[in-house]
């Protein structure tokens, strides 16, 4: 989704082209998440100011950040080689949800013509439009469609509003979110504070990067609680935010003139509980962004905000606030240190980040297991879960929620984890398992996968889980990601960043690991043990395996020649590689915009068998498993309707070949573990379609790579 970056520098002089650069990297960095506009925020010349503070300048670009970078040079009134002390510049990238991608609609929003307050947004403020409607009655002018423009309207409002001159920024921020509803990660810029950055997020990631050439003052910071109660500037029909459990008022005259909150001096930081530089002048840099990928070039000590914190720079000083204490709830946040290198996010000799991140497989997948599988003893064992061993091993029913490819690597092996656990598993995509409102016991064991961690109904499902006093797993790619502090055990798959939209190693890497909690599970089952070693073998030879399909990437793009012009593709299996039908099609769908479908074989005669021409191109993947002769019979439906199928197969299988138009051979492995042999020909295959038909493989059209709104 929408991509935030921002940059401080205190005490640490950069010229302004330096800071474009700074800002335009970042969102660089920030591209694979998917947007259609960019737009960046600096301090600048603004004739239309009355004092003495430097005006802000905005400057926003329909389309690709390039075009964006193009157009910051244009700006004649910018002294690009003016040396800037101490400034703070923001930047954004849009994925358009209220209003169409335009330079208007794009981010920085600002408060007025004067850009007094400026402010860039990820997530989706719910209830904007009674905000809107009660700002317009104020006399506020808005100039987009967007629902995020509220929020500086209403924060120029509160200014213009405050009952006393030094109201601190942070206390602003602070009295804003109390009035929205719904998910957001914000950073605030005003005119009113130079040199002061504020950032806040609730439901969506946020995290701060800082950098000095000193020691830090210190690795903790001490959370600072307010004690101010919760006002609604809409009177009653506002609904209290989750967590505000201070007192409310409902009287709007009385929300900034009153002097009703405590002393403002409350949110300046506190030098005993903030972070800061402790050489000369305490020059430092503080970089906020909505993941690492865009910080790690910069520094790799970064803080994880977690939901409604507010953080406040101001004199180089960073401190963490919070308006109410929630019982059990950490009063510390912890500087980090990314375990992340550059060169994971560069593409390096590959043509886009979605084929070498197909042809990392084999060493993402030894990544999953390292220090897990001990292959000599046939022991799994994941730390991650290994305090919840007992009260997993005593539930009654599995769930596992995932949205999209993740869904599908739940789907890819919930039959092996029936098969170990003995257990019933249910398999739901997070929307309709909420639509539904979908039972839950305590003695439930509730698993949620998510590449990025970040995923909102995902997110969401976690939280109605809990409430409900189900055990929650998180199966996440990202360390410090809200599911992976929100659940109460989990796994990281360590399959390294993966930046192409589509995702492809994230797929295997979730596959591998809940396959190894299959067999961490069932280890003290006598009559699995069988079972258990002929898979942990088979996980031994994987990367193995997975080197040889790679080896086919030729045969594969021969294939995407013939196939680049159709319109329509069907994708079908069954039994354990029905999931990779689903993943395949996805895939094609993804990035070739090919109208693409993976179908279950078994229902072929159920209505599917009407689509089958010599015109429609058919995939089948058959397999020598417990579904072949089933496939196989599928197979002579598709034939006798002059279908022409393209099938993946295992290598010396002549009775498939004679059936086939084309086939892809493929090594064999344990019937669980074929999906992920099968999976790597159709990301490939996608691949070369997409290429082929001249589409950007990263970033597909309507698209993002972490999707932070319901």
């Amino acid at each position: 989704m929408c991509g935030i970056f921002a940059y401080l520098n205190y005490q640490v002089p950069r010229t302004r082209k330096e800071i474009f650069e700074t800002l335009v990297k970042g969102l660089q960095r920030l591209e694979y998440r998917g947007y259609d506009s960019a737009g960046i925020a600096v301090d600048g010349p603004n004739k239309t100011t009355t004092d003495n503070s430097k005006g802000i300048c905005l400057i926003k670009k329909r389309g690709k950040v390039k075009a964006l970078d193009e157009e910051l040079y244009k700006k004649d009134s910018l002294d690009l080689d003016e040396e800037l002390e101490t400034h703070f510049g923001l930047a954004h990238t849009r994925w358009a949800t209220h209003g169409e991608p335009s330079a208007v609609n794009s981010h920085p929003h600002r408060s007025d013509k004067n850009n007094e307050f400026v402010v860039i947004h990820n997530g989706i403020i719910t209830n904007y439009k009674e905000l809107k409607k009660y700002l317009n009655s104020k006399g506020y002018e808005f100039e987009s469609e967007t629902d995020t423009e509220v929020i500086p309207k209403l924060i120029k409002y509160v200014y213009d509003n405050r009952e006393c001159d030094n109201v601190s920024f942070s206390t602003l921020v602070e009295r804003v979110i109390q009035q929205l509803e719904g998910a957001f990660a914000l950073v605030f810029k005003s005119r009113h504070f130079p040199g002061e950055a504020v950032a806040t997020r609730r439901g969506s990631p946020l995290l701060i990067g800082v950098r000095s050439k000193y020691e830090l003052s210190t690795e903790h910071i001490n959370i600072q609680y307010n004690s101010a109660p919760y006002y609604s500037i809409l009177g009653d029909s506002s609904v209290n935010p989750k967590g505000a459990e201070a007192p409310r008022a409902s009287v709007p005259g009385a929300l900034f003139k009153e002097g009703v909150q405590e002393k403002n001096s409350h949110n300046r930081p506190d030098s005993s509980n903030s972070l800061n530089s402790v050489g000369d002048g305490k020059a430092v840099e503080y970089y906020f962004a909505s993941d690492a990928s865009a910080i790690i070039e910069h520094t790799n000590k970064v803080l994880y905000m977690e939901d409604d914190d507010i953080a406040l720079v101001t004199e180089g000083n960073l401190a963490i606030h919070r308006m109410n204490r929630q019982a059990g709830e950490d009063p510390v946040r912890a500087i980090q240190t990314l375990q992340m290198e550059l060169q994971q996010i560069m593409k390096g000799n590959f043509e886009a980040f979605m084929q070498k991140e197909i042809f990392e497989q084999p060493e993402s997948v030894v990544n999953t297991m390292r220090g897990r599988i001990c292959f000599d003893t046939s022991t799994v064992v994941l730390g991650g879960l290994k305090d919840h061993l007992k009260e997993i091993k005593r539930c009654r029913r599995l769930i596992m929620i995932g949205c999209g490819t993740s869904f599908h690597a739940a789907v890819a092996t919930r039959q092996i984890l029936e098969e170990l656990t003995e257990l019933p598993v249910m398999v739901e995509l997070a929307s309709d398992f909420l639509d539904r409102i979908t039972p839950v016991f305590r003695d439930d064991v509730c698993f949620f996968i998510s590449q990025s961690g970040e995923t909102a109904d995902t997110l969401m499902a976690l939280r109605y889980c809990k409430e409900r006093g189900a055990l929650t797993v998180g199966i996440t790619n990202t360390v410090g990601s809200s599911i992976s502090r929100d659940t109460d055990c989990g796994v990281h798959i360590n399959a390294g960043p993966e930046i192409g939209v589509a995702s492809t190693k994230a797929y295997t890497s979730q596959f591998v690991a809940l396959i190894m909690f299959g067999l961490m599970i069932s280890e003290d089952r006598i009559s699995l043990q069988k079972r258990r070693l002929e898979i942990i073998e088979g996980l031994r030879v994987l990367p193995e395996m997975i080197n040889k399909v790679l080896s086919l990437d030729g045969e594969i793009k021969t294939i995407a020649d013939e196939l680049f012009q159709q319109r329509s593709l069907l994708v079908m299996g069954r039994g354990f590689n029905y999931a990779t039908c689903l993943e395949g099609a996805l895939k094609i769908k993804e990035i070739t915009y090919m109208h693409s479908e993976g179908i279950l074989a078994g229902e072929l005669k159920h209505g599917p068998l009407a689509l089958i021409d010599k015109d429609m191109p058919v995939i089948m993947i058959i397999m020598k498993d417990a579904c072949y002769t089933k496939c196989h019979n599928a197979l002579q439906q598709v034939t006798a309707r002059s279908g022409r199928p393209i099938i993946l197969c295992c290598q010396d299988d002549p009775e498939i070949t004679k059936n086939a138009y084309k086939t892809i051979e493929l090594p064999q492995t344990v019937d669980c573990l074929q999906g992920i042999l099968s999976v790597i020909p159709l990301q490939l295959m996608s691949f070369h379609l997409a290429v082929l038909r001249g589409y950007d493989v990263d970033c597909p059209r309507n698209l993002a790579k972490s999707v932070t709104v319901e």
